[in-house]
């Protein structure tokens, strides 16, 4: 019974795979006749729109033909035209050629007939040279010669009066002019000027305080003179003793380190090096303090804090006895009072005054002049070329490059040269005045000379048999610029040459 299942259920698997492919048959030739009607329908609508796309690209080219045959018809009108006019042209050239060659041959003509002119007028004017020297007796060399020297002397007279009277007129302007800036600059700036000494004084409130100051076998003063570098004098005025250096701010410090000790009250080795280096720092703080103050004073506000720090301690710097600080500060109110007169740049003129002497304030320790230590200062620190250009002649060791620059030099000449401002021995003074003298005495034909008005103008006599007016006038240049040369002085020498002819008698 089993076997006979299984036969039955193999037949009907057999049956149905039979049965399946047939159906499988029939579906797929059904399909196959469905695509290819597609296929049909597409080629047909291809046909279609490929009939349309030839249709208008033939009306399309129709059209280009169309146009590119009106644009060729149009380019041959156009290069017709264009060949007519280059034909008048050059039919024109043509013309205008034949008119070239007629007037070259023309001024060919006219260039060769102005040379024979020339050569027939050359040849007359040498005829007529030879007439004229057989007539004067001199040749031409030497009638130009006699000319010359007639003319000379007929006019000299009158060239040395006329040059006189201009260089006067001149001189008595710009004087005049110079005068009024500076005197105006001078009486708006008015300062208080105290020569400086190498000493300080500093008082004591009782005599019971030097045995202190002193210490026990001197322990205490050498302590306080090895730390500050300063000489302590204590005799026998009363309440007071004095401090000696050459540095300012040495005796600045040991000042300062004294108060300290006897406001302390305990002074011993100790207590000094601990008050002296207190000392210090103030004084580092009084520099800048000092340096702000002339700064805003000014009114000059974009300087680095560096080199603020540096003109502050031009405080502690004295130069012939005058503060080097407050020599600057009037300096640069000097500078920009002349520079307003002037029309020039002021604020140009008051920086290069008020850092003109910077250098100074390291000049102590860095070998080098003070100008150029100050340059090479300002660079660093980035300030302006112009100031830096009109601050470098102040003592003529550069050019003066800018107007600015002999401002500033006058400016400084004016602080250093006012009365109480600086100290200069009677010894030097003379001196100055005996050299200006030697240096008239030294030329020919000179007499006398004398110098006036504190040196500010040299008087020359002149023995008249042996200059003239117009050598009188070249002696006066050539002494200027000897004093120019081998002098140095503030400010400008007049120099005054007189020439005068006596003639004595007498009645007896």
């Amino acid at each position: 019974m089993n076997a006979l299942n299984s036969l039955f259920g193999v037949s009907l698997l057999i049956l149905g795979s039979i049965v399946g492919y047939f159906l499988r048959q029939t579906i797929v030739s059904k399909r196959t006749k469905s695509l290819e009607q597609v296929i049909k329908k597409q080629l047909e609508e291809s046909k279609a729109k490929v009939a349309d796309i030839v249709l208008k690209a033939q009306e399309k080219a129709a059209d280009l033909l169309e146009k590119s045959t009106i644009e060729e018809k149009e380019r041959k009108t156009q290069l017709l035209k264009l060949e007519e006019r280059l034909l008048r042209r050059e039919e024109i050239l043509d013309q205008e050629s034949a008119g070239l060659k007629t007037k070259d041959q023309q001024n060919q003509q006219t260039a060769k007939e102005l040379e024979e002119t020339k050569v027939e007028i050359s040849s007359l004017r040498n005829e007529a040279i030879i007439q004229l020297e057989k007539v004067s007796g001199f040749s031409k060399d030497e009638a130009r010669e006699v000319l010359l020297k007639d003319v000379r002397e007929q006019y000299q007279k009158e060239l040395s009066q006329s040059l006189e009277k201009l260089e006067k007129d001149k001189k008595e302007v710009l004087e005049k002019k110079s005068l009024e800036i500076m005197t105006t600059a001078i009486q708006r700036l008015s300062r208080s000027h105290v020569a400086n000494v190498t000493t300080t004084n500093f008082d004591l409130k009782s005599e019971d305080l030097k045995g202190k100051i002193i210490g026990r076998e001197g322990r205490n003063i050498r302590t306080l003179e090895r730390l500050t570098g300063v000489e302590l004098i204590i005799d026998e005025t009363p309440d007071s003793l004095v401090i000696s250096s050459f540095d300012p701010v040495r005796r600045e410090i040991a000042r300062l380190t004294l108060e300290k000790l006897i406001a302390d009250g305990r002074i011993q080795p100790a207590k000094i090096e601990e008050k002296v280096e207190e000392a210090k720092q103030e004084i580092n703080k009084r520099t800048i303090e000092e340096g702000e103050k002339a700064a805003s004073e000014l009114g000059i506000y974009n300087l680095p804090k560096e080199l603020v720090q540096l003109l502050g301690r031009l405080y502690f710097r004295f130069s012939f006895g005058q503060n080097v600080l407050l020599h600057s500060i009037e300096t640069a109110h000097l500078s920009s009072m002349i520079a307003s007169e002037l029309g020039i740049k002021v604020e140009v003129a008051k920086k290069a005054g008020l850092l003109h002497d910077i250098g100074k304030s390291i000049d102590y320790e860095v070998e080098g002049s003070h100008v150029e230590l100050g340059r090479k200062i300002l660079k660093k620190y980035g300030i302006e070329e112009d100031v830096i250009k009109a601050m470098e002649s102040h003592h003529e060791d550069y050019p003066f490059a800018t107007s600015e620059s002999f401002v500033v030099a006058a400016a400084d000449a004016i602080s250093a040269a006012r009365p109480g401002a600086r100290r200069d021995s009677l010894e030097n003074y003379i001196k100055r005045l005996e050299e200006l003298e030697k240096v008239a005495v030294a030329f020919k034909g000179v007499k006398n000379a004398y110098a006036i008005s504190a040196g500010r103008e040299l008087r020359v006599f002149i023995e008249p048999e042996k200059v003239d007016d117009f050598g009188a006038l070249q002696l006066a240049r050539e002494i200027a610029l000897k004093i120019e040369s081998e002098l140095k002085y503030p400010g400008e020498i007049k120099v005054t040459v007189i020439r005068e002819t006596r003639a004595v008698e007498y009645a007896k």
